[in-house]
């Protein structure tokens, strides 16, 4: 097998162009709405109210339990059967927030169970009301303590937007599948899209670490 480096030199910007107004926009965008999602079942899951209990409970379920690639297939292609019709981006973006909101919400609930009682406690002892509590005291002990698992789940959705492709949305690895299919060199082309999302992730990976060890500072030893 022989490798066209000239192909993939020549690849290599619009590959990188892709990256830029595709792939890191997509993944930023579902983030981040994922997140506030996430946020607000995660209270849920919390709540003492059974009904929003049992809907937070059921939301996160089907979302973990059904592959995204399955969920995105649903909104672009399931809803317009029954007469909702929703353009690739947006579908995408609404797919992967979704799926960020599932699996982001059981990180948030877990992290804000381990806070301790006794700081609840200590809000209400100084007059604080519940949601007071929860916003200047809770949440963010609660953030130091999601943060790693969070950057996990931002890395792996800078992969997983590679999905959105399938869907006819023009990311990093839509190019790659574009400029293959009229050279025909895939390997080529689909082994520079790897080592580029890998670079990605390595350079979100430097990130988290130096994230990590900022919020240690904050810690007692």
């Amino acid at each position: 097998m022989t490798i066209d480096w000239e192909l993939a030199a020549s690849s290599f910007w619009p590959m990188l162009e892709g990256a830029i107004k595709g792939t890191i926009p997509l993944t930023l965008a579902s983030f981040s709405i994922g997140l506030a999602i996430a946020l607000v079942v995660a209270l849920m899951r919390i709540s003492s109210n059974r009904v929003l209990a049992g809907l937070a409970r059921a939301y996160v379920s089907v979302i973990r339990g059904t592959p995204l690639l399955v969920q995105l297939f649903v909104i672009f292609f399931g809803l317009p059967s029954i007469g909702v019709n929703i353009d690739p981006w947006p579908s995408a973006i609404i797919a992967f927030s979704l799926n960020v909101g599932g699996y982001a919400a059981e990180v948030i609930r877990a992290a804000i169970l381990s806070v301790p009682k006794g700081q609840w406690e200590a809000g209400y002892t100084i007059g604080m009301s519940q949601t007071q509590t929860l916003r200047r005291i809770i949440l963010p002990q609660a953030a130091r303590v999601s943060v790693p698992p969070l950057s996990n789940t931002f890395i792996s959705l800078v992969k997983d937007s590679s999905l959105a492709s399938l869907i006819l949305v023009t990311e990093m690895f839509r190019v790659a599948q574009q400029i293959s299919a009229s050279s025909f060199e895939f390997m080529a082309l689909y082994l520079q899209a790897a080592a580029m999302y890998w670079v990605i992730c390595l350079l979100l990976s430097m990130v988290q670490v130096r994230l990590e060890r900022r919020l240690d500072r904050y810690v007692a030893k």
